[in-house]
């Protein structure tokens, strides 16, 4: 019999737990009665949109989840996919953007061990980490402080557990002033036979608790984070967890040794919610129940109560299902690693958690009611895009100004009335902290620890990291395949159309795999939006869902998991909410087949040829002085709409942003990696944020050699031609010995009915200057070094930090 509940107002309960009274009644016909104040604390945190999803678990549905190479799909802690050979690899990605917000130290930090338990929880060994950041703009001394502590963070826990991070983007808009989005992500490859998985099996099987000891940290954490930031989220400090990466070290041993003995039936690590989650989410999965007692859980503080041990996140925990008999040679494996490890309860065949303490009842509740049987939102759905959002739709590029050869004179933004040669033009764009280098953030990354990482940050559009055979799987012979990941969210499309922005950061990802040479594989996502309570918010999030569920079955890359992060949005001192860009990021892995083919986007050789692959320049447009009719004639498929260059250039985010051809991505994508493992391409790089002359800036920065492009002739916008965003599309440069192979090689594609459009543009040459013309005019010719200047201190220059120069 649990315990009578004890006194506490209803309304500041719920307030405090971030629960309706809908919900509290829904919880007292559950139980059949009042819960007690450690109950409705259990429910707080499983309640909240972190952990069940209660907004976005309909949409999510719909993604596409299986294929031939998917082992183990959402609903575990991590997805698993076989990579052959006897390799798995497992991967995920989470967030931790609220407990970033008001500690960004220690919030990133334990953002980057929360998902490494992910991985290892399955089983697996961590071989690589990335991330995606978003931060407002660097002007604010405010974001300068954010970046810094977030970055610090997630240099310290990586660098300190030994797991490379090998890649990842930074990002900058308003939107993100005082919430930034921190997402971690994590590769692994598994190292036990059988994948272990979470469900509780075997009744009276004892329960384990291994790790560190419990406290009075992250109390409260899953409901921090399903709840708008405001200025009194500084006072949520305590919510925020501290980590101890040495301390996860030990864990990931002690961990592997563990389920390599076969002792472990089930395993799950403590992350939000701490023990409430890892019990009830075990006890739902295996359709059992779990008896907890907190007299037996390690703690680290004196007279803590039900609700602070059922709440707490501290950190480098986990609980286990252990062989019955089998509980002390496995508490041994981690005491020797300096842990904590104690026998703390057992599985029930009744469906319930039930916790004890003092040897009385401190709470019970049904573990269906906590995990899986949760409550929906529903929301009703828009018939159509918002007002706002048809107004931005309404835009067309013969809104800006002329441009002519020599330049465009901006009517509007931080350019205005200033007349800039295009040569100008693309310096500004360099120094855009979104597209310029992130040199300062990822050369605080250890990035070579474990000694695999292939290709490094910065060098290639994916990062790549080595296979190496694992004993008893030809571990003496050399290491010749890879596995390849990317994180990608053009934020900017998704605010404008969050259907085609979603398909654009799924399509982008799969374009990075391939441009290093790697076959995309699968989908983990991270949903960053503001709150779904908006007919807006809900909107942005439901078209986003059925944008990435379009482009994942198109790219056979389906979906094995993720984190839903929602309410991400500031409420100023006016009293205003201030929603951050809809940003649904997509991390993506791929397998590398030959690591000696791999790809990177810098130059190789002076006289290597310049193509340009996918949608092709356009070679005419509407006449001059046409206005909505100027758009309507040119490719749907590219253009000024949401990209860089309006934003930058003219202080705009508006217009619609392109259509997404995924035919069209599927043909070009495969036509590279074949054209990349037979040896045709030296380098290989997508068109993104700037376009084209910003790719070929790019890759001239990365290798030290100048090009020259020769555009065609046309009578669409020259700024259109330089800077315009679309998908599919990719410089590739040819060595002139390969020119023949090369040629036959689209031939033999166009024959069989996959035509890859494919136009020669340029040169590569030695000299350390980029020029572009068109018809004989010089649009621009700019030396590597003041690019170079721009590209690389954009960041520093901003947050007064010195980076020493790369040429």
């Amino acid at each position: 019999m649990v315990v009578a509940p004890p006194e506490y107002s209803v309304p500041e309960a719920l307030k405090k737990e971030n629960l309706r009274q809908a919900d509290y009644d829904e919880i007292c016909r559950r139980l059949g009665r009042a819960p007690n104040r450690a109950e409705l604390g259990m429910f707080g945190v499983m309640w909240s949109e972190h952990c069940c999803y209660r907004n976005s678990r309909p949409l999510l549905q719909g993604f596409p989840t299986t294929g031939p190479r998917i082992l183990v799909g959402p609903g575990e802690n991590a997805g698993v996919v076989d990579l052959g050979e006897g390799q798995r690899l497992a991967f995920k990605i989470e967030s931790h953007n609220h407990p970033s917000a008001v500690e960004p130290f220690q919030g990133a930090a334990t953002g980057v061990g929360g998902i490494l338990r992910d991985i290892f929880t399955m089983g697996a060994r961590p071989i690589a980490l990335l991330n995606a950041l978003r931060f407002g703009p660097l002007e604010d001394e405010r974001n300068v402080g954010l970046m810094e502590g977030v970055v610090a963070g997630i240099a310290h826990y990586g660098n300190c557990v030994g797991v490379p991070t090998v890649g990842g983007e930074v990002a900058f808009d308003p939107s993100y002033s005082g919430n930034p989005l921190v997402n971690a992500m994590a590769l692994g490859l598994m190292e036990t036979e059988a994948i272990v998985c979470s469900g509780a099996e075997g009744v009276g099987n004892p329960v384990v608790y291994v790790g560190s000891t419990t406290g009075r940290d992250g109390m409260g954490g899953a409901s921090f984070a399903s709840a708008e930031l405001t200025d009194a989220s500084l006072d949520d400090r305590p919510a925020v967890q501290v980590g101890d990466p040495f301390l996860e070290k030990g864990l990931i041993e002690a961990c592997l040794d563990a389920f390599k003995s076969g002792d472990v039936v089930a395993a799950q690590d403590m992350g939000a919610a701490g023990l409430t989650c890892s019990c009830s989410e075990m006890a739902a999965k295996g359709g059992l129940g779990i008896e907890l007692d907190l007299d037996k859980v390690p703690a680290r503080e004196a007279g803590m109560t039900p609700y602070e041990f059922l709440l707490s996140e501290s950190q480098e925990r986990m609980l286990f299902v252990v062989k019955p008999g089998r509980e002390q040679a496995l508490m041994e494996r981690f005491t020797r690693w300096g842990l904590q490890a104690a026998v703390v309860g057992r599985v029930l065949q009744e469906n319930v958690v039930r916790v004890l303490q003092n040897g009385a009842v401190a709470a019970e509740v049904p573990a269906s009611a906590l995990a899986d049987d949760t409550p929906i939102n529903r929301h009703e759905l828009l018939s159509e895009p918002p007002a706002e959002i048809q107004a931005h739709w309404r835009w067309h590029e013969a809104e800006l100004p002329e441009a002519s050869t020599a330049g465009i004179t901006p009517a509007a933004g931080s350019f205005a009335g200033q007349h800039l040669g295009w040569g100008q033009v693309l310096r500004a764009l360099l120094d855009d902290p979104t597209i310029a280098s992130k040199r300062w953030v990822f050369r605080q990354y250890d990035h070579q620890v474990q000694a695999n990482t292939v290709l490094p940050p910065g060098g290639g559009d994916a990062a790549v990291v080595r296979l190496r055979p694992q004993l008893g799987q030809g571990s003496l012979q050399a290491a010749t395949r890879g596995v390849a990941a990317v994180v990608d969210c053009p934020n900017r499309w998704v605010a404008l159309d969050p259907e085609r922005g979603s398909m654009a950061a799924v399509a982008e990802a799969a374009r990075n795999l391939s441009c290093v040479g790697a076959e995309p594989l699968a989908v983990t996502d991270n949903l960053n939006f503001p709150s779904p309570e908006t007919p807006t918010g809900y909107w942005q999030l439901a078209l986003a869902c059925r944008g990435l569920s379009a482009a994942c079955s198109a790219l056979d890359t389906p979906v094995t998991g993720g984190n839903v992060s929602l309410y991400n949005e500031t409420r100023l001192p006016d009293g205003t909410l201030q929603p951050i860009h809809p940003t649904p990021v997509v991390g993506m892995v791929g397998l590398v087949h030959d690591l000696s083919q791999v790809r990177g986007l810098a130059w190789r050789d002076a006289g290597d040829l310049i193509w340009l692959l996918g949608t092709p320049l356009e070679t005419g447009s509407a006449p001059a002085g046409a206005h909505a009719s100027a758009t309507d004639a040119s490719d749907p498929r590219v253009g000024l709409a949401g990209s860089s260059y309006l934003e930058r250039l003219h202080g705009a985010v508006t217009g619609r942003p392109p259509e997404i051809d995924l035919a069209l991505e599927k043909t070009v994508q495969a036509f590279l990696r074949q054209a990349i493992a037979t040896g045709l391409v030296a380098s290989a790089h997508d068109l993104s944020d700037g376009g084209l002359a910003v790719a070929a800036a790019e890759a001239s920065i990365a290798s030290g050699l100048g090009a020259h492009l020769e555009l065609p002739a046309s009578t669409a916008r020259l700024d259109r031609l330089l800077f315009a965003e679309g998908g599919a599309r990719i410089l590739v440069s040819i060595p002139p010995a390969q020119t023949a192979a090369w040629q036959q090689a689209l031939d033999q594609a166009a024959a069989a009915g996959s035509p890859v459009p494919a136009q020669c543009l340029g040169v590569v040459e030695a000299d350390p200057e980029l020029s572009i013309t068109q018809a004989g005019s010089l649009l621009l010719r700019e030396g590597l070094e003041p690019l170079c200047q721009a590209f690389e201190q954009a960041i520093p220059r901003r947050i007064g930090a010195a980076v020493p120069p790369t040429h």
